[in-house]
């Protein structure tokens, strides 16, 4: 991957909770591999941002708390290489 920031914030914004009462525990913002063409340059990095507290509050031990960020790490990596919801939730990365 290139041209990916990854960071950790304590929550999501309102925005970015998008209506859901707990938020996410990550978000992809950025122009998919798929979606991109020849012009596409000089352009700031995708984000992939990892929400510490919906994953805390979700999990009670660190080893779920792992397999949590590591399941939405890879969620969210899946969509900058263009995959959808339903893409990802076919490999059981929900």
């Amino acid at each position: 991957m290139e041209n990916v920031e990854i960071v950790i914030e304590d929550e999501p914004t309102d925005e970015q909770r998008d209506g859901a009462e707990e938020g996410p525990f990550g978000l992809y913002e950025g122009v998919p591999l798929t979606e991109r063409t020849s012009s596409y340059g000089l352009i700031l990095p995708d984000k992939i941002t990892v929400f510490r507290g919906p994953l805390e509050r979700a999990t009670e031990t660190p080893s779920e708390l792992f397999a949590e960020v590591r399941t939405t790490v890879i969620h969210e990596v899946a969509h900058h290489f263009g995959m959808d919801e339903w893409q990802i939730a076919d490999l059981g990365y929900e």
